[in-house]
């Protein structure tokens, strides 16, 4: 019985992003890690500070992974984006507290990204206190619950750094570090005035404007301020070139629309930019150059990536031969500390034409374990094809060398002599880069292999915030998890009745395939009344959930019925 509660706990706990661990404190040692120079002296723009950009604002730089903008008014202030975590936010406060006590008047998202949103609740700590974001950021907040949320934790925790040491995380590239830990409190406040494409208002005697500008995300807005001919332009640029692809996992990044954004900012021909990440610009001309410079730089990466799809080059041809020019690739704006050319080449060309490369081979290539064998023979045998990859090793070829790992894992994936050889590849070319994120990935999954890291969820979730996410986003990742072997011969259904938020939800397995609607079924063979937010707490980790369904579930058709059809969702991964 026991077990079978803890089953269903370990399922419904993959439906929310953030939940705490206890006693896990593990970070990959790199004692004799090396740097180029070029990463070290990209640290120097996250020094600790709160530079006044003219008067009246102000820009918190190397906090955390993003920038926290104050702008001061008659009788109070603005705060534009509020960091990744409630104590950050707490941090960022009191540095803006030396400048001004006015009381916060109004919160501004340009975007829905955590570290710009999940310390809110600090600055935002009223229900008076407005919210101002796109119309779609809220959406794209709960999406925070979602079908990929355990490989997209996975994948971000080892691109930003997260588990690394001081030797392996240099800095995050766009910032100093993504400050989530086991131990950070998220505060998101829910946006309380959004606009579909523009909005101006005034408060506090600070008149601004918010303009819709997708770039990096869907839903980025432009504050612009009229009267100080102040822009912010969200994470449309900063001081390195673009993620137009992100090795996290995203989907696919309208890169002409984040073009179209420069332009409209150009065309405000500002005399103050102030990026969300690294520091801020002035001067008219200057800006417009570099503005310039960046749009030509994505527009270049674009219509050259088109240019080659339309003579029939497939993406890894595209990436040998797409490179800026030298007047952009020499821009301190597009030096590649966060996003790079070939990511950027190769989501360009998925998102224009899919995954097939064109290459009848690659039609229906040989699975891997099959492919590995076959590569092996080839060598002459899984020790001939392992003395190749440790040569290509000694020789320097690192990327070449962990290729060969690859089928090497596949062949004999408990080898110590291959794993070992495969972890030293992977810090070898850790080491050579100057684009964190690939470190970071690099240096992380070595960690994984070698020293036993463990990554785990980041976070916790106050009550507020989880009650403000939909019901909906809980239930939408269930059907992902449904083990089809267990379910095959099943056809079953519960009903969940949440009567303090007047939602019923079905969810009925039907010989491998789930079915979820948000309604009453007709003669349900469990059903289960119980609290939304008892229930949401329970799901966030806020409560026991042993004790919860004890006593809190009110279960109608069998207890063990249920537990036994929730058992049936069986997630292929868990914290």
């Amino acid at each position: 019985m026991k077990f079978l509660i803890t089953r269903v706990i370990i399922i419904f706990s993959l439906f929310i992003c953030f939940t705490g661990c206890e006693d896990r404190h593990e970070k990959a040692v790199f004692e004799n890690i090396q740097t180029v120079d070029a990463l070290k002296k990209h640290t120097e723009e996250f020094k600790k500070r709160v530079e006044k950009v003219t008067d009246g604002v102000y820009v918190a730089i190397g906090f955390g992974l993003a920038n926290s903008i104050l702008l001061e008014g008659d009788d109070g202030v603005i705060i534009v984006d509020t960091m990744e975590c409630v104590e950050t936010a707490e941090e960022v406060k009191k540095a803006f507290e030396q400048i001004t006590h006015k009381p916060v008047k109004a919160v501004i998202y340009t975007h829905n990204h955590a570290d710009h949103v999940f310390g809110a609740s600090v600055f935002a700590d009223n229900p008076a206190i407005p919210v101002y974001a796109h119309e779609t950021t809220s959406s794209y907040i709960d999406r925070v619950i979602t079908m990929l949320r355990p490989i997209i934790t996975r994948r971000s925790m080892r691109m930003f750094g997260n588990f690394l040491d001081e030797n392996g995380l240099v800095n995050a590239g766009i910032g100093a570090r993504l400050n989530l830990n086991q131990d950070s409190t998220l505060g998101t406040v829910r946006p309380t005035r959004t606009f579909s494409d523009e909005l101006s208002d005034e408060i506090a005697g600070i008149r601004f404007q918010m303009i819709h500008a997708p770039g990096e995300t869907d839903d980025q807005i432009l504050v612009w301020l009229p009267d100080k001919k102040v822009l912010i332009p969200a994470d449309n640029i900063y001081k390195t070139f673009p993620n137009l692809y992100t090795i996290r996992g995203t989907m696919y990044r309208d890169v002409k629309q984040w073009v179209n954004s420069l332009d409209k900012m150009r065309a405000l021909r500002p005399e103050y930019l102030v990026p969300c990440h690294t520091g801020p610009i002035s001067g008219v001309d200057n800006i417009y150059r570099i503005l310039t410079d960046y749009r030509d730089g994505i527009a270049y990466v674009h219509d050259q990536t088109i240019r080659g799809i339309n003579m029939g080059l497939t993406p890894d041809e595209l990436v040998e031969t797409i490179h800026l020019p030298p007047h952009l690739a020499n821009s301190p704006y597009l030096q590649e500390f966060y996003g790079t050319v070939a990511w950027s080449v190769r989501s360009i060309f998925d998102g224009n034409l899919g995954w097939f490369d064109g290459n009848p081979s690659q039609l229906f290539p040989l699975p891997p374990d099959e492919r590995a064998r076959q590569i092996a023979k080839l060598a002459g045998g899984g020790n001939e094809l392992q003395f190749k990859a440790e040569k290509a090793f000694n020789d320097g070829d690192y990327q070449w060398a962990l290729g060969l790992t690859d089928y090497l894992m596949r062949l004999t994936p408990n080898n110590k002599s291959v794993i070992d050889l495969r972890v030293k590849a992977l810090i070898a070319l850790g080491e050579k880069q100057s684009n964190p994120n690939a470190r970071h990935y690099y240096l992380t999954c070595a960690a994984e292999l070698g020293q036993g890291l463990t990554i785990h969820q980041q976070g916790n979730p106050t009550p507020e915030m989880v009650h403000s996410f939909p019901m909906s986003r809980f239930f939408d990742s269930l059907a992902v998890n449904l083990d089809p072997e267990k379910s095959a011969d099943v056809n079953s259904t519960v009903q969940f009745v949440f009567p303090d938020s007047h939602e019923n939800y079905f969810v009925q397995i039907r010989r491998g395939v789930t079915e979820i609607q948000p309604e009453l079924y007709e003669n349900p063979d469990i059903t289960v009344t119980v609290d939304s937010k008892i229930f949401k707490e329970m799901l966030g980790k806020l409560r026991n959930p042993i004790t919860t369904i004890a006593t809190e579930f009110d279960i109608d058709g069998g207890k063990m019925g249920f537990l036994k059809f929730m058992a049936m969702f069986d997630p292929a991964y868990e914290e």
